[in-house]
């Protein structure tokens, strides 16, 4: 399918400003700054009863994070991890898509400011983010929320790398219960030789070179890579873990390895509800606001969070 017309003309924006940029070239702190002064870009979100600055427990100290509330009756408490390739990412970056995702899906979200490579590699996001998993099952009430709401763990690119590690940690350390997982466009896998890898090298948000320069500020050991904890995909087996709601985006390095991620799960028993949107790119949920097929396709999935929850 060819890339989505409106997505077509915001890739050939992004390439005439220079994004994104040779992130080889200008190294992880220039990096940061582009990514930064990209997410303020991303629009205004809608008005949400409630949205609170917090500071919540990390694995290694406090660790900033954001609450949304949205109107009505709350069907989940949504950790969301943002995505970055363990390198970018803000707070204010998500803050757009984040109000929206809130008020679609009738769910509180939790986002929060995890620490970032190459100054905190592996595992150091992993432990963060499990922290605030157990943070949030744990402050409930103290959030204001019900005390059984049920917890969601959620991201997109690198965010649902650490969100599908974070559901296999919480199977295997004893909980919190999940009652799903968001993977959007997911990194699940070390294998730099897919067939979405090998198709996607030039012009688009993300590009294989980009992925690759990520995963050696996150894990430079590449011996290292193949831990589960690293990579989802490599886990014993994928048993007992939450329903999933696995977004791929069709013009994305990471396709391949998400799409056989959710066939692992389902043939583990998980339940896996596939979503694809084949003329968009990866990074589209962040797009939500400012681009419309990007708004529509994140209305979908806050929809279909909605339906997995009342199921």
């Amino acid at each position: 399918m060819a890339l989505d017309p409106q997505m077509q003309g915001f890739v050939d924006q992004l390439v005439a400003a220079g994004m994104p940029p040779d992130f080889a070239a200008i190294g992880a702190a220039a990096a940061k700054a582009s990514s930064a002064a990209a997410g303020a870009m991303m629009g205004q979100g809608p008005d949400l009863p409630r949205i609170e600055n917090l500071e919540i427990a990390g694995a290694a100290g406090p660790m900033a994070a954001r609450l949304y509330v949205p109107e009505g009756k709350l069907g989940a408490l949504l950790l969301f991890i943002h995505g970055g390739g363990w390198v970018l990412g803000t707070l204010d970056g998500y803050d757009a898509v984040l109000q929206r995702f809130a008020a679609k899906s009738g769910c509180a979200i939790l986002s929060i400011d995890y620490r970032l490579a190459p100054e905190h590699p592996f595992p150091a996001p992993v432990e963060d983010c499990f922290a605030g998993l157990r943070w949030a099952s744990e402050n409930r009430t103290t959030l204001g929320l019900p005390a059984d709401l049920p917890l969601v763990v959620g991201g997109d690119s690198a965010g649902g790398n650490l969100s599908a590690v974070v559901a296999l940690l919480a199977r295997d350390r004893g909980g919190p219960e999940l009652a799903a997982q968001l993977l959007i466009y997911p990194a699940t896998d070390c294998d730099f030789s897919t067939p979405s890898y090998l198709a996607h090298t030039a012009k688009l948000p993300l590009v294989s070179s980009a992925m690759t320069w990520f995963w050696d500020q996150y894990l430079p050991d590449a011996d290292r890579r193949t831990d589960p904890l690293a990579s989802p995909a490599r886990a014993e087996h994928h048993r007992d873990l939450a329903p999933a709601i696995l977004v791929l985006a069709g013009y994305d390095p990471l396709y391949s390895e998400g799409d056989a991620y959710g066939a692992k799960l389902a043939a583990d028993g998980v339940e896996v509800r596939r979503m694809c949107w084949d003329g968009l790119t990866h990074g589209f949920f962040q797009f939500a606001q400012i681009l419309p097929p990007a708004g529509a396709a994140v209305d979908d999935m806050a929809m279909e969070l909605r339906s997995l929850l009342k199921a």
